[in-house]
């Protein structure tokens, strides 16, 4: 009887202790819960993107006697912007996230050179263009989750995915010849066109798959590092020109541009939290697209061609600034 019930007794503190394991584990669980649950559930910011950028397109029609390769390369180049820009980002569930982020800006300043270029890369005709009224808009959509965070709540890591739009519009106006090989060339001394004239109306879409990750790391309680970025490994250009002064092209378009290639997004910057919910964000930003393939088709009037796209990039990069609200 002693026997039974010392092993009575036993059974009895294992499962007493068992009993008093679990529900110290769902305690740290539900406790774990609950410290999620308390972030906050919205993350809002109101900033600026003060940048500069440049788009570079160029195609080969080599297939024709007499050009070369490149055929034309078109450069926009110290394309100015100061955008407005909104962020939203909102917690679906303890660990999945929202996030909707848009731009918009004109565009002003900057300048186009358009070379063309005959057999063996002889440079036939450069003219320049200014670039005074354009504008800019872009959106971004994704979807991420908390990876980890650090130890002390010195910080996380998260990972998203998602899709981006970005559309640029340029009016180039007036027009300067550089250079004008007059043997090839029959309209080199046609007289300019005005000042003020629209010569090239040019729309760039950028259309891109994001996937990429974002990060905070707390060095005090106020000050903080971010950075982020993002690969696109899918981006697709859909391009279009009106060439205002080609009598012998369509005008809407001129001419029109389809390509695929890859780009970039990166983002590093300090945020500066005056109170819990209220922080100022400090950066600098830069956007990176190139095709890697693509065709050119040229509108005529009475048919239409079609070359290899060769070349083209968009890039802009700047400094970021804005406030940062979570609630």
């Amino acid at each position: 009887m002693i026997g039974l019930s010392r092993w009575t007794f036993v059974v009895a503190l294992c499962g007493a202790l068992t009993i008093e394991g679990l529900a110290s584990a769902v305690h740290v669980a539900v406790a774990q819960d609950s410290a999620a649950e308390s972030r906050p559930k919205f993350d809002v910011a109101i900033g600026t993107w003060i940048s500069t950028g440049d788009t570079r397109w160029a195609h080969n029609a080599s297939s024709v006697p007499g050009f070369g390769n490149p055929t034309s390369k078109l450069t926009y180049k110290d394309v100015g912007t100061n955008v407005i820009e909104l962020t939203a980002k909102a917690w679906l569930t303890p660990r999945w996230f929202g996030r909707l982020n848009g731009g918009f800006a004109n565009i002003g300043g900057g300048r186009l050179t358009d070379d063309d270029y005959g057999s063996g890369q002889r440079l036939i005709s450069r003219t320049t263009s200014d670039l005074p009224d354009n504008s800019m808009w872009y959106i971004n959509a994704d979807l991420g989750g908390r990876v980890t965070e650090f130890a002390n709540h010195r910080g996380y890591l998260d990972l998203f995915g998602g899709y981006q739009y970005w559309h640029t519009e340029y009016g180039a106006v007036g027009l300067g010849n550089v250079v004008c090989d007059s043997t090839v060339i029959s309209t080199c001394n046609d007289p300019l066109p005005p000042p003020g004239q629209t010569v090239i109306t040019n729309r760039v879409n950028w259309h891109s798959i994001r996937l990429g990750g974002k990060s905070e790391y707390r060095l005090t309680r106020q000050l903080s590092i971010l950075g982020s970025v993002a690969l696109l490994p899918i981006s697709i250009v859909d391009n279009k020109d009106i060439h205002h002064l080609r009598s012998n092209l369509q005008q809407d378009p001129s001419i029109s541009m389809l390509g695929i290639g890859i780009g970039a997004d990166a983002d590093i910057g300090v945020r500066f939290m005056f109170t819990k919910n209220v922080g100022l964000n400090l950066g600098y930003r830069v956007w990176w697209n190139r095709t890697y393939d693509g065709h050119v088709t040229f509108h005529g009037l009475t048919g239409s061609s079609e070359f290899p796209l060769t070349q083209f990039d968009s890039l802009r990069h700047g400094l970021t600034a804005g406030l940062n609200f979570t609630f």
